[in-house]
């Protein structure tokens, strides 16, 4: 028994405490659901960005049957 021991390692192996453990884990189910949120907002974004497409070509065909009308109905009236 002429070894001297350091009070703080005594032989055992140093280890997490539950709080730590806790806290740990909440900031990794924490960083899952922003990483999800941010994959939903992501397709939010792309399919709004298609309908306002969809829109804009609706509104340029409306338009351009309503000018297509307004040609003809001039074509008519001057020989």
């Amino acid at each position: 028994m002429s070894e001297v021991r350091d009070s703080k390692t005594v032989g055992y192996a140093p280890f997490d405490c539950a709080p730590a453990m806790r806290l740990a884990a909440h900031e990794q189910v924490t960083k899952l659901q922003f990483d999800g949120l941010n994959r939903r907002l992501d397709k939010i974004e792309e399919a709004m960005e298609r309908l306002e497409r969809r829109l804009w070509l609706t509104v340029y065909g409306v338009v351009a049957a309503i000018l297509a009308q307004a040609f003809e109905s001039v074509l008519s009236i001057a020989p």
